[in-house]
């Protein structure tokens, strides 16, 4: 008789992704902790992974990055961009060994004291297990106030909300996102690495906004706030522009 108590199924989140450049864990720990004092609650007990791609198989303590992170009140969940033993000291602590679903564009980097670069942004993380033929996809709408702790993912398509995000409320899509509403919450855009991608919204109080890895909190949106714009990538920085003509 078949076990209907559980089922196992591939799937892709989105989570944030730390790049390092430098094998100091305590180094790192810093300057992650100085990103993480932007938006303390956003990060709390978030997941985490670590890219180690641009420490070109440099040794790292993955126990003491492992315990690092969780000082930080954050959920180490694995590597990417590893070698062979950089995998398997990697999984001897713990931690999973991850791929990204395809390469991002170089983003801005926060430098520490000692001269090395970290960095942190979101990326959709997942073990591909099947190629599919791209095909169109319409928007997903949704026309209902999205409460605290929901989380809404359009994925290969745009975004459509008629209504508020709230605080603590998530919406992330692979396109656009069009908020009709207030957005307090989080919205995410061009999720598996779309350049293109914006986020239109009707009124912007936003606890952070995100368009291809490269994100602003509240407080690097001043300029904007609860008033309606769109938010779209410009080199490496965010931009935000009057909705009307």
């Amino acid at each position: 008789m078949s076990d209907s108590t559980i089922e196992l199924k591939g799937s892709a989140f989105t989570l944030s992704v730390l790049h390092i450049q430098s094998n100091n864990v305590v180094a790192v720990a810093e300057a992650l902790a100085s990103k993480i004092a932007q938006a303390p609650q956003f990060f709390l007990m978030a997941p985490i992974v670590v890219n180690v791609d641009k420490l070109n198989g440099e040794v790292i303590d993955f126990a003491l990055l492992k315990q690092q992170l969780e000082s930080l009140k954050l959920v180490p969940v694995g590597i990417s961009g590893a070698n062979d033993e950089q995998k398997v000291a990697a999984r001897a602590v713990g931690l999973a060994c991850l791929s990204t679903a395809k390469e991002q564009h170089p983003q801005p980097q926060q430098q520490n004291n000692d001269g090395q670069q970290t960095q942190i942004r979101y990326e959709r993380v997942e073990v591909p297990v099947e190629v599919e033929v791209p095909t169109y996809k319409p928007a997903q709408v949704l026309r209902q106030n999205l409460r605290s702790g929901q989380q809404i993912y359009a994925r290969d398509t745009d975004l459509v909300v008629i209504g508020t995000v709230s605080n603590g409320a998530e919406v992330i899509a692979d396109g656009n996102i069009h908020i009709y509403g207030s957005l307090r919450g989080r919205a995410i855009a061009g999720a598996q690495g779309n350049a293109e991608a914006k986020i239109f919204a009707q009124k912007i109080e936003a606890e952070l906004v995100s368009i291809n890895g490269t994100y602003w909190t509240s407080e690097q949106l001043t300029q904007c706030w609860k008033k309606s714009g769109c938010i779209s990538l410009s080199g490496d920085s965010l931009a935000v522009s009057d909705l009307e003509v």
